[in-house]
């Protein structure tokens, strides 16, 4: 499926675009047929969209800080809660796939940041993190990828938060997701930047064709180098989930905090570091064996990055159980995107974009794909 530019264009007011199709529905019972190919895109954005609402109050709290303001967060603590950087640049990342798909290619991705970012004067593109804010100067200076990539945060989290779409794009395709999103990330990232995007985007293509967490995670590390700081911290993170998850007195209090402990790099200023970020999603999304809200619930009481990490733990298990998983209450409060960082995005919604972006991915029910 090709799109022009020109249809994808968009606009600060929401109502020229079309209400998602159906309200999302609570999970599926036990016995319930499995997900299908487009119900698991709409899950894996839809549950990006709400990681990223639920987790944006705790970002860079600590859990003691978030049990002091909240006791412990089981739903939105904001009344109006929103999507930030992530949802929207994973909106980003997924009009530029139903435009070029897997001809992708690192020009097209520098010209869609200048022409829908870096060339505009909105701003001042709130919420943005290191590595955003550092491209974005980068090719105002007229710099060019890969050196656009060449900032101090190459090695952030904010290649992972936006690779969900590649992975539904790319559905049973791991190995094209990987190299498709890290594409994506020549603009921004690189090295251990790179590897996070890379083991999410391969983590979601998985889990839009498998019933399997543990498939999940096995796919997303292997696609990256396993002497990479990416791959231990993966490895660290779902083994102390699997040690939790045999205590017969586990919670997810006492699953999170063994996850936490074991990934997290302690007294390290920055909290969006990919490595760590990563790896406490798939730890999360582990040590609830991929169901959706006590994944999401557990990334976000880990604190640190928690929008990323939630957000990247609820596209995961979006995608393994469909849009039915992501409780209906937690759904309904998604609306279109603000532009609050990228201004172009706004008025897009979530299912509208998992609609055109798994319509553009390969067929795979006639070529029987799998992982």
């Amino acid at each position: 499926m090709s799109v022009s530019l020109d249809s994808l264009s968009v606009s600060p007011d929401p109502s020229p675009h079309p209400a998602p199709r159906g309200a999302p529905q609570p999970g599926p019972a036990t016995g319930d047929a499995p997900p299908t190919g487009a119900e698991r895109a709409r899950g894996a954005l839809l549950g990006l969209a709400v990681g990223d609402a639920l987790g944006a109050p705790a970002e860079n709290m600590k859990p003691s800080q978030i049990r002091a303001r909240w006791g412990r967060i089981e739903g939105y603590v904001s009344d109006d809660p929103a999507g930030t950087d992530d949802t929207e640049y994973a909106i980003f990342s997924a009009l530029l796939l139903t435009e070029h798909g897997a001809g992708l290619t690192v020009a097209h991705v520098e010209a869609a940041w200048h022409a829908w970012i870096a060339d505009r004067d909105e701003g001042p593109f709130h919420g943005a993190g290191f590595s955003e804010r550092g491209t974005l100067e980068n090719l105002r200076r007229g710099l060019a990828a890969p050196i656009s990539a060449q900032h101090r945060h190459a090695w952030s989290d904010g290649l992972a938060m936006r690779a969900a779409p590649f992975g539904v794009y790319a559905a049973g395709r791991p190995a094209e997701a990987a190299r498709l999103v890290a594409i994506d990330g020549t603009v921004s990232h690189d090295g251990e930047g790179i590897y996070g995007g890379r083991a999410v985007a391969a983590g979601v293509a998985a889990a839009m064709v498998t019933d399997d967490a543990e498939e999940v995670v096995r796919t997303a590390l292997s696609v990256v180098p396993e002497d990479s700081w990416t791959a231990r911290s993966l490895h660290r993170a779902v083994d102390a989930a699997r040690r939790a998850r045999r205590d017969p007195l586990a919670t997810e209090v006492t699953m999170e905090r063994t996850v936490r402990s074991a990934t997290v790099i302690g007294g390290y200023p920055w909290t969006d570091l990919a490595p760590e970020a990563v790896g406490l999603a798939f730890g999360a999304f582990t040590a609830a064996r991929g169901t959706f809200a006590p994944a999401v619930r557990m990334a976000v009481n880990m604190g640190r990055d928690a929008d990323t990490t939630a957000a990247v733990a609820g596209a995961l298990a979006g995608a393994l159980r469909g849009e039915r998983a992501v409780p209906a209450a937690w759904a309904r409060k998604i609306g279109p995107v603000r532009g609050s960082c990228l201004p172009s995005m706004a008025g897009r919604h979530v299912l509208e974009v998992a609609d055109l972006l798994y319509a553009a991915g390969p067929a795979l029910a006639a070529e029987g794909v799998t992982v």
